[in-house]
């Protein structure tokens, strides 16, 4: 328990090919700890080599809530993940445990500490409206609309994030509040735990590209390609489910569609993944409170666990 008598949960954050589930398991090996995963692709069954999800053998003596939740034709979000999210947590105390949430998928990080805003549901004639001005202009022009109505939420969204730019639009239409608004009121709630936040971080980018390339290269080797082979043979799967907008999938999709061979597959994805990366890194910046580790560290383990353990009644 905190000084403010909240819970503890530990938040292990970093970005992709950090070395997160790594630590994760050193430290639930040693302290009190469950594990639950924070990570928009582990949620997916039948996605295992292309999101690094732990093999069964891990899983079996370490396991990982929040995986293997959902088909890959389902979807998932950050509201379904906090209610998720706050069931699991509940459950790990109840026991006497320490949570341990872990991974790279920032927005579910920040829906479960600050909440979520009461937004409007979803409209079929306003995003079919939406759609149809993006079939005419592009998404980088909707992207320029969004950033005239609410600056702060187009800051955050990429020019051709379909998803987001809609949805933001929607808001906006639908309650004639901007989107960075809500969030800010809703970010206004008394915490419920106490969260201890280590950021796992590369004291040198060029190094962490090297291991993503590696890393991909891996993936390829363990049967990446036939792995989604198999997914795109399910009958509900098809190219625009959310589980293929996951880096490392949407490209290999690409080139079993013939839109590029498998070499240049692999190429977009490294590119892709350095991207996303890059992304999270700018999201760790904007973000107080983190206490950072070199993740290129051998010992990058130990030193989490040591920093960890002066908050673990054991």
């Amino acid at each position: 328990m905190s000084a403010a008598n909240h819970p503890l949960v530990v938040c292990l954050v970093g970005p992709t090919a950090a070395g997160k589930t790594g630590v994760a398991l050193h430290l639930a090996a040693r302290l009190p700890f469950d594990i639950v995963s924070v990570d928009s692709a582990m949620v997916y069954r039948h996605m295992n080599i292309g999101t690094a999800k732990p093999p069964p053998d891990v899983l079996a003596t370490a396991p990982h809530r929040l995986v293997d939740i959902l088909d890959p034709w389902e979807t998932y979000s950050a509201g379904r993940f906090r209610r998720d999210a706050l069931r699991e947590i509940d459950a790990i105390v109840a026991a006497g445990r320490v949570p341990l949430l872990v991974g790279g998928t920032f927005l579910y990080f920040r829906a479960l500490e600050r909440g979520l805003a009461a937004l409007p549901a979803a409209d079929a004639a306003v995003r079919a409206d939406i759609d149809a001005r993006a079939a005419v202009a592009g998404w980088p022009a909707q992207h320029a609309r969004l950033a005239r109505l609410d600056p702060p939420t187009a800051a955050r969204i990429g020019p051709n994030d379909r998803q987001r730019i809609q949805r933001a639009l929607e808001v906006i239409e639908l309650s004639g509040q901007r989107l960075s608004d809500l969030r800010r009121t809703a970010a206004a709630r008394p915490p419920e735990f106490e969260y201890l936040r280590l950021a796992l971080v590369p004291s040198e980018r060029r190094a962490l590209h090297e291991r993503i390339a590696l890393r991909f290269e891996r993936m390829l080797g363990d049967g990446f390609v036939a792995e989604v082979e198999r997914l795109r043979a399910m009958p509900n799967m098809n190219a625009e489910c959310p589980s293929m907008r996951a880096v490392g999938y949407r490209q290999l999709w690409g080139f079993l569609d013939g839109q590029c061979d498998r070499e240049e597959a692999a190429r977009r994805a490294v590119v892709a993944t350095r991207r996303l990366v890059k992304r999270q890194l700018t999201w760790l910046r904007g973000e107080s409170g983190m206490v950072e580790f070199d993740c290129l560290r051998d010992d990058v383990a130990e030193q989490v666990m040591r920093r960890v353990a002066a908050h673990v009644r054991i």
